[in-house]
This record gives structure tokens, sequence and C-alpha cells, in this order.
């Protein structure tokens, strides 16, 4: 099992540009309306139900939407696949999200046709990433914020520009599986009953870290070093950072297990100047701008396209011509 600290032997602790356009696309348009289809009559759509993949194609008594774009079909099946990539609270919901989706990347390849675009993928991306990556470069501008909105920014947000604290941390990991539940149980009370043990007497924290602790920084009485943001597991990380210098009052639970936490020094962060944080200030206004670019677009091919037996949000006049 891995150690909640992920200390690299070099010290530190627990730890393991523009937005993916996935994940920007994704959330463009809103479904507002999809319109169901009883259970295929036709001999040839009962043939290319039975075809599907059995455990992804609902059961008989479900509905699926009947969706054409500029004319193309939409397979249940394949809104069916689209599925897992979608949890909602509901089957209707995520039916809503997987089918917007597809239309989406139906619109965005019919468009790459449209245009003729050859891309070659670069690595870790498939063909079609490659095209709608290159669609968006060439008809979405790219935006780049301005000195004076920068400043802006800074001014309305001193706080978060600061240099982030450090901490010289002690700690003892009593380590459990994430997915065990009892065990999870049983190693909480044992760490109730260390944390009872050191806090009758904290001088004993190196020898109970020597005996109890499943981090190698047991062989040094638990020391980490001094610890950063950005060096632990993240749940780990917003628990230590809270605390003050001292013995933590409870055992701090991380995915590798329970963690026993001393604090022997504590210093904060110091105010960053605007010239230190200004490609990041300037970075993070150029992504919401962007994405915000993006999503128009998108409502734009949605509202110049004909849509059948789906109601997506579409922009007011349409950025494709």
């Amino acid at each position: 099992m891995g150690c909640g600290c992920g200390g690299n032997g070099n010290g530190g602790g627990c730890g393991g540009g523009l937005q993916p356009l996935p994940e920007a696309l994704a959330s463009a348009p809103v479904v507002q309306e999809v319109v169901p289809e009883s259970r295929p009559e036709t001999d040839e759509a009962l043939k290319e139900e039975d075809e599907a993949p059995g455990e992804l194609i609902a059961s008989s008594e479900q509905e699926w939407p009947r969706i054409k774009v500029n004319g193309v079909r939409i397979a249940p099946e394949a809104i069916a696949r689209e599925l897992q990539y979608h949890p909602a609270g509901s089957r209707r919901e995520a039916v809503f999200l997987a089918s917007q989706a597809l239309v989406i990347r139906e619109l965005l390849q019919q468009r790459i046709a449209e245009l003729g675009l050859r891309v070659r993928a670069q690595a870790g991306e498939s063909e079609e990433e490659a095209a709608t990556r290159a669609l968006i470069e060439r008809e979405v501008p790219l935006p780049s914020a301005d000195e004076a909105a920068c400043r802006q920014f800074f001014a309305n947000n001193r706080e978060r520009f600061a240099s982030a604290p450090l901490l010289a941390v002690r700690h003892i990991l009593l380590a459990c599986p994430p997915e065990d539940a009892e065990e999870r149980s049983r190693t909480r009370e044992r760490a109730e009953a260390l944390l009872g043990e050191l806090t009758r007497d904290p001088t004993r924290f190196a020898e109970l870290a020597a005996a109890h602790s499943d981090c190698p920084s047991g062989d040094q009485g638990g020391a980490l070093g001094q610890l950063s943001k950005g060096q632990t597991v993240p749940e780990f990380e917003r628990q230590l950072f809270r605390l003050p210098p001292g013995l933590a009052g409870r055992p701090l639970e991380s995915r590798y297990g329970f963690h026993l936490v001393c604090v022997d020094q504590r210093i904060e962060g110091q105010p960053l100047p605007y010239e230190a944080v200004e490609c990041s200030i300037r970075d993070e206004l150029d992504q919401r701008v962007w994405q915000s670019a993006v999503k128009q677009y998108l409502k734009g091919l949605v509202g110049a396209a004909d849509i059948q037996g789906i109601v997506i949000e579409a922009a007011d006049s349409p950025l494709v011509q």
C-alpha cells in the first residue's frame, strides 16, 4: 500500500494553458427537451437493437429519443453507449446529456467535413479529436486579456495571490485500504487510541511513530520535513493546511488511512506582487473568455442546423454562415 505522505526521499509530504477541449464542449448548450420514441417497430430497427451491446441497451419498456441532425439519425444504441459518460440523478437526465453530446459531436463532424479539414493527430489524441481541435482553433478567436483587465482582477482578488504557507510536520500513518469499510472503522479506533496516548504525553511521538507508522518516515520520528501546497494528496492537504501549530486534535483521514499529525512550525505565506502573478491572471481570464466563445460557437452551430427530436439552446444569430 502506498504511503500517505507520498514523499520521494527528498523531503515533502503526502502526494501524489487553456482548458482541454472535451470538457469545455461538454458544458456548452443545455438540453431543454427530448422527444422520446417507443421500441423500434421496423424489422431493420429491431435488427439494429438486437445487435447492440446488451448491457448498454435499455429494456423494451424504456424509450429512446428519435433524433436527426441535418438528416443524419442518432441511433438509439449510440445514445445507450454514451450514457456511461453522463452520470445523472435519473435515466431521463442521463439520456438528455448523452443525446446532447452526440448532437454536438455530429454537428462538429459535419462542419469539419464541410470545411474539408485534414489534420495530423498529435500524441495522445485521435483523428477526430485532432480535427475538432483544429476546427475550434480556426473558428473561435483566441482571446487575450489586456493589462487593465488583469490589474483590475488582481486588485479585486488580492487575497488569492500570496505564497503558500510552509509547514514543518510529523505524522504517524495507520494504513488501510479505502474500499474496506470494516477495516477503516477498526483503524480509526486504533488512531484515536494512539492519539489519546500522544495527548497525555506528546514527547512519545517519535517512539510511537517508529512502532506504529506505516510510512517510511516512522524511522525519522514521523518527520516529513517542510511541506507546501501541492505536495500532498488533496484530501489530506485540505485538512493539514487548516491546522494550527501543535498536535492535531483528531486523526486526519486520507485514501491511505489515518494520520496522527503534529505541526511543529507554520510559516504563513506572503502577498505576491502583481508581476509575479500576471501570467496566471492573464491565462485565467483568457480561459474564461475562451470557454464563453466556444459555447457561443456551438450555439451558433445548433441555430444553423436542422435538429429533430431534441431542443437545444441556440444563439440568437448563428455564428456559422
